[in-house]
């Protein structure tokens, strides 16, 4: 459910969006333990699918029912970034991806949570609009993280597993780090306005 997603905003908290929401992040704990613990990277990759059609669900839904909400704009992006972050360090544990580019991702994550602890004390905005680029980043990633986990092993369909996975990842980490720039860009602009205003 994206900030700039049109629609009616709503107060209310017990939504079909947001409970959606709030299930992506209870299955955040149930990826940990189907990868890390049982190894079980079937069940894994179904828990990611699973993660990434309700994403595009939730904000589909809270368009066409008029559930747009101050909490589903905050869980969206929470449940985004917990999934990335957690599959990034299940995966590099698993050697599935090499240390350099979980540190490239983690990295984008540390810069931007700087940049809105910024933009939050100048303005006190506690978030930046959701771009489709950042999106089209996450779409990406959500792809690029069950495909390298399904490349985890040997054979033709491991092979193209890996091949896809690194191609999704690539563009993955470039969209995200393009979007932080304009997030930047944006706190940017937010705060020059701050300085005409006052």
């Amino acid at each position: 459910m994206d900030v700039q997603e049109t629609g009616v905003q709503t107060n209310r908290v017990l939504t079909v969006p947001n409970l959606l929401s709030v299930l992506r992040l209870l299955g955040v704990p149930l990826f940990l333990w189907l990868v890390l613990v049982e190894e079980a990277d079937t069940w894994a990759i179904i828990v990611l699918a699973a993660s990434g059609f309700t994403d595009y669900l939730d904000g589909k839904l809270a368009r066409r029912w008029n559930q747009i909400s101050r909490v589903g704009q905050l869980l969206d992006p929470l449940a985004d970034r917990l999934y990335i972050f957690t599959t990034i360090v299940a995966l590099t544990l698993r050697e599935v991806i090499p240390l350099w580019f979980a540190i490239l991702l983690v990295g984008r994550d540390v810069a931007m949570a700087v940049v809105v602890a910024f933009v939050r004390a100048r303005r006190g905005i506690t978030g930046l609009p959701v771009h489709f680029l950042g999106k089209s980043a996450t779409f990406c990633l959500l792809y690029a993280f069950p495909l390298l986990l399904w490349g985890d092993g040997d054979g033709t369909l491991p092979l193209l597993a890996r091949v896809f996975g690194w191609a999704f990842a690539i563009w993955g980490v470039a969209l995200y780090w393009w979007a932080a720039a304009l997030y930047v860009i944006q706190a940017r602009n937010v705060v020059r306005e701050e300085g005409a205003t006052s």
